[in-house]
């Protein structure tokens, strides 16, 4: 994380490099889906960085919780939600 010195890109790269780093994945597959959010609440009117969808399998999820693996999940991101990802869908595989 930087700190909250400097904004970060919001990117599906950027938030699989995150995950990547912090929940250590066996499948991962992070989704821009802003574009089909057009007009809608929290869009940012280019069509990227505001609606994503998660598709994460990790061994740190092992023994938790639906809701435990999503915070999991949301914590990792929270730089990009602070910076404006306004929606994270999330699938546990």
């Amino acid at each position: 994380m930087n700190g909250g010195t400097e904004p970060i890109a919001i990117s599906a790269q950027a938030m699989e490099h995150r995950l990547r780093e912090v929940l250590a994945p066996t499948q991962l597959q992070v989704i821009d889906e802003s574009a089909a959010h057009a007009g809608h609440v929290g869009a940012n009117g280019t069509g990227f960085g505001t609606h994503f969808r998660v598709r994460i399998s990790s061994p740190l999820f092992t023994g938790r919780s639906r809701v435990a693996r999503h915070r999991l999940v949301y914590d990792a991101l929270q730089e990009f939600i602070d910076q404006g990802a306004h929606a994270i869908a999330i699938e546990v595989l």
